[in-house]
């Protein structure tokens, strides 16, 4: 295979993980924040006192999407895109398409678990509001996984960009 022809493989796969990282990542994050939206509406159209204790469970799925938003950038300076060098093989490309893509995916699910954990909080919240900080724990054990999901995306990319990582050709 030609070299520049590997070089733009390399660079067009390491891009499109990153855009599935971002895409399923915002997706999940928005749907998220829909289901917990919902709840918090149907609750505050007759409790508005409860705004404030509901608000930080309606915003708490959107963090799928700014992890997503790191894992994209951390793609694109490990491949040189933002400092205007970048290069990606093949192989390294492969490997941050599926780094994209399983952290987008985990986002995604994530997503839309912390906006159902959130909205049953909610309902909590609302026959309950002593009960507010108990009902948080519920979508912030959901964001753990996320959490883990970034970690482990930001590592591989360290490894899989690391000059040193070993490729058979």
């Amino acid at each position: 295979m030609d070299h520049q022809l590997a070089i733009e493989i390399g660079r067009g796969l390491a891009v499109a993980g990153a855009g599935l990282a971002v895409g399923l990542g915002c997706s999940g994050s928005g749907k998220g924040i829909g289901i917990a939206s919902q709840a918090a509406a149907g609750v505050l159209s007759e409790k508005p006192d409860l705004f404030g204790q509901l608000l930080v469970m309606i915003a708490l799925p959107g963090t799928q999407g700014f992890y997503a938003f790191i894992t994209a950038i951390m793609i694109f300076m490990k491949i040189g895109l933002i400092a205007g060098t970048w290069y990606a093989s093949v192989t390294t490309g492969v490997g941050l398409f599926f780094v994209g893509l399983g952290v987008g995916l985990a986002l995604y699910v994530t997503g839309v678990w912390q906006g159902e954990a959130s909205a049953a909080g909610i309902g909590l919240v609302a026959r309950r509001p002593e009960e507010s900080g108990r009902a948080l724990l519920f979508p912030a054990m959901v964001e753990t996984y996320a959490v883990v999901s970034l970690l482990a995306g930001i590592l591989t990319i360290f490894w899989i960009t690391n000059p040193n990582f070993v490729t058979f050709t």
